[in-house]
């Protein structure tokens, strides 16, 4: 079997996800891709870069789903096939842009479990085969990078759960990383402020109504003073920081940082 970079990326149906997935299949190594819609560009994408895409279709609301499905596919795996070990929790969900009060319980259960719930399965799976391997004799480096916001380290009106849900993937990360320190061979995490980025979520926010969320004219000036980023170069920004030297010495980090 021929040693290839192994990478596991959620939320890569689309946006700054589709870019980082792009990204890694020029690597020609191994993309497990996890997302509600799977996309079939990245079908044909792979086939001619030669890479290897699986591309699963599972929604992320099912969280213990989904680590019992990465589980049991990593426990299934040859570890000495693969250069490195890499997981990426990208995917996340805004729900209805309003107070906590008004928004809908089904959307509010909803952005934690995607957000956060998922994250935390699918990381503790990753953790727990992958240091399988190391007890077995691998020695390849092994990163968990959360995708987090400036949003789970600023507070903002009408953003509770999400807010909610970057503020919990910085904390968990802070904890694994420090459980993970105490490992020999231990993994290392970040939790990645992305930057501004023009996404979908960032034109429900600019859509939204303003007598429901305050900070509206904010995020419509971002855009017309042209300082959101394109998912593209976002991605490479991403690509960037999981291939420092240092990675994971900065356990909470900002793209924007030196």
């Amino acid at each position: 079997m021929t040693n290839r970079p192994l990478t596991i990326l959620t939320g890569a149906s689309r946006g700054m996800g589709l870019a980082i997935a792009r990204q890694i299949l020029s690597s020609q190594g191994l993309l497990l891709c996890i997302s509600r819609r799977t996309n079939p560009v990245l079908d044909s994408e792979a086939a001619a870069c030669g890479a290897e895409l699986i591309p699963w279709s599972h929604d992320l609301a099912d969280a213990l789903g989904a680590r019992e499905r990465v589980q049991g596919w990593l426990e299934q795996q040859d570890p000495h096939g693969f250069t490195s070990a890499t997981l990426i929790n990208n995917a996340a969900v805004i729900p209805q842009i309003s107070p906590l009060a008004d928004c809908p319980p089904d959307q509010l259960a909803n952005a934690l479990r995607v957000g956060l719930e998922a994250p935390m399965q699918l990381t503790a799976a990753f953790l727990k085969v992958t240091s399988s391997w190391v007890a077995q004799g691998w020695r390849g480096p092994r990163k968990v990078l959360n995708i987090s916001s400036g949003l789970g380290r600023h507070a903002m009106a009408s953003q509770a759960p999400y807010c909610a849900a970057k503020a919990g993937l910085d904390h968990f990360t802070r904890c694994c990383a420090l459980e993970e320190a105490r490992r020999e061979h231990g993994a290392k995490l970040v939790s990645l402020a992305p930057g501004m980025i023009d996404t979908d979520m960032q034109r429900e926010l600019r859509s939204s109504d303003p007598a429901a969320f305050p900070d509206r004219q904010r995020f419509l000036d971002l855009n017309e003073k042209g300082h959101l980023a394109t998912p593209e170069a976002a991605a490479a920004r991403i690509i960037a920081h999981l291939q420092r030297p240092n990675f994971g010495e900065n356990v909470i980090a900002d793209v924007r940082d030196a």
